[in-house]
């Protein structure tokens, strides 16, 4: 991990407080200049870091940035050692054409449970059936790579209902929006979709043993459903809109891995 993520780490654990160039330099291990440095490309980089002199910097509450350093500081012990110098295994894009299309070519290539792809916004999403699913910016789209061993079935519509359950949980958990599962693939709040789970696997072929399964998760998170196509945007709803959100999008996927990472 770089000096940058060390940093953004720090202050994403601490939020709510000040921290001093010279407390993150003497808890790192680096200079004050690195410090400065690492601050300012962060703030190149779109983040809005407030500085006061005698205090120190703190991170503005309205960043919501993707990144690996964000995520880590709200996974519990057991889920942080997972990615505890595994870098590699999170991925992040702007844009990408599918996050599960992505995740399964890593699950090929290199087989790493928890490996996490996410992004901005897909061009080409699909759902169950091959239908697409329509992922612009505003969402939240992520896959993560899972293996038999660490699930609690390896039923298709048994495996689908637990991540949705889990995806509930964790949107309850962290505002005042309670999703219900429908009818294992979609989560609904009132008659509207919010998310869509895709659940894809791959065999061995002479066995037909189960390696890996890939599980893709798309939220409308502040999305702009005015802005949707006109078949879909009076079936749809946001989690948050009009600016008003109150949780980061890396403490929701943060929260969604503390649940199925088990």
């Amino acid at each position: 991990m770089s000096s940058k993520d060390k940093i953004l780490e720090l202050l994403e654990a601490n939020k709510s407080t000040f921290l001093s160039g010279e407390a993150m330099a003497s808890s790192l291990g680096i200079s004050r200049n690195a410090i400065w440095k690492a601050i300012n490309d962060l703030r190149k980089n779109g983040y809005e870091i407030e500085a006061v002199s005698n205090k120190g910097y703190r991170l503005a509450g309205q960043n919501d940035i993707l990144s690996s350093a964000g995520i880590s500081s709200y996974l519990k012990e057991d889920v942080a050692d997972i990615y505890k110098g595994n870098d590699s295994l999170i991925h992040i894009y702007d844009s990408i054409p599918s996050t599960n299309r992505k995740a399964k070519e890593l699950a090929i290539t290199d087989l790493r449970y928890g490996t996490l792809v996410i992004a901005n916004e897909q061009s080409e999403g699909r759902g169950r059936a091959d239908h697409s699913f329509y992922s612009p910016k505003g969402g939240l789209y992520m896959s993560v790579v899972m293996t038999p061993e660490h699930l609690p079935s390896t039923d298709s519509d048994e495996i689908t209902t637990f991540i949705g359950n889990a995806v509930c949980d964790a949107i309850a958990s962290l505002t005042d929006v309670k999703p219900t599962l429908k009818p294992i693939n979609d989560l609904f709040v009132g008659d509207k979709k919010i998310c869509g789970i895709l659940t894809e696997a791959g065999t061995e072929f002479e066995t037909g043993r189960l390696q890996w399964i890939v599980i893709g998760i798309g939220i409308n998170f502040n999305s702009d459903i005015n802005a949707f196509p006109d078949e879909i945007k009076n079936k749809a709803t946001s989690l948050f809109s009009d600016g008003n959100i109150t949780i980061t999008r890396n403490q929701l996927v943060a929260v969604i891995l503390n649940r199925i990472l088990k």
